[in-house]
């Protein structure tokens, strides 16, 4: 094979050259900006957090509704968040259940309508729950209601974020 003889002008040599330059220079700038406006959103929550909602003492057989409230961090916003959780004692398992409803996001009450006693209640979409959260067949929800994680510690339960119980 034979060499070519490949000259660069000076013309195209500081073009190249301004072109590296600015291009190390550009990123030099917008790399630490990209960092600040991703790295909030990039941190890892503490996950397992458990709020202390209600005393045992205070629970019946019958599910009660627990609201609680706690800071939560969306990026660089913190704002208070009020959630409710229906609570009560089966014998000697405390159960903690969700009030979102699994088909389109309303709120299930404890026994809200007169046609269905000991049941959770959707009255938008007429969702039916059992008292321990599975859904009725042949209703709307396809799901049963999520149970919340929870601990006792002390005499107090803690809940943490609600699973589904499929």
């Amino acid at each position: 094979m034979s060499e070519k003889n490949h000259n660069v002008s000076r013309r195209q040599f500081l073009t190249y050259t301004l072109t590296g330059v600015g291009g190390f220079m550009a990123a030099g700038m917008l790399l630490p900006m990209a960092r600040f406006a991703i790295d909030p959103v990039l941190q890892v929550g503490a996950e397992g957090d458990f709020i202390a909602v209600a005393e045992v003492d205070e629970l019946t057989e019958e599910p009660q509704r627990f609201d609680f409230s706690f800071e939560q961090e969306d990026g660089w916003y913190t704002s208070e968040t009020t959630n409710t959780a229906w609570i009560y004692q089966e014998g000697d398992e405390i159960v903690a259940l969700s009030p979102i409803c699994t088909h389109l996001g309303c709120t299930v009450n404890w026994e809200g309508s007169d046609d269905y006693p000991e049941h959770f209640y959707c009255p938008c979409h007429f969702g039916l729950f059992e008292k321990d959260g599975t859904n009725v067949p042949g209703r709307p929800p396809t799901e049963p209601l999520h149970r919340y994680e929870l601990e006792v510690r002390d005499g107090t339960v803690y809940l943490g974020r609600p699973e589904p119980q499929i």
